[in-house]
């Protein structure tokens, strides 16, 4: 029934952007060769795991608090693999030093090594992802 109701969306939206010019469908079948970057701080305002209890400074203009936010790393993987299904092609995940997987312990920055990231190389093969096929996808 779902599925049904997306269908159905999805003819009336294409219909309406044919109207336009717009042909979605060729639109759908570009996007395959662009390569979007999705930044893992998307997934939860700029928080990341460095410390995770502590307060947001500078000047950027986030608040950090938005309900659904991911709080851990499992939960920016699972947004991640969410937005896997909704935007077609290969795309790149841009990881920050804040979101490494230092295991509950404080980390400074010129201390971060390569193992602090070895929980998301295995992620990233274990969903199939690579140098030609970065974001996993087919």
């Amino acid at each position: 029934m779902k599925q049904e109701k997306i269908i159905a969306a999805y003819e009336a939206a294409k219909e309406r952007y044919a109207g336009l010019g717009i042909n979605t469908e060729k639109a759908m079948s570009d996007l395959q060769g662009i390569s979007l970057s999705l930044h893992c701080w998307q997934t939860d305002d700029v928080t990341g795991f460095e410390n995770p209890d502590g307060q947001l400074t500078g000047g950027i203009q986030a608040t950090g608090n938005y309900p659904g936010k991911a709080r851990n790393i499992e939960e920016v993987r699972q947004d991640i693999e969410k937005v896997r299904t909704l935007v077609p092609g290969n795309h790149r995940l841009s990881l920050h030093a804040i979101y490494g997987d230092f295991k509950g312990k404080k980390v400074d920055r010129n201390e971060i090594e390569p193992e602090h990231f070895q929980s998301w190389i295995d992620w990233a093969k274990e969903k199939h992802c690579s140098k030609k096929n970065p974001f996993g996808t087919t």
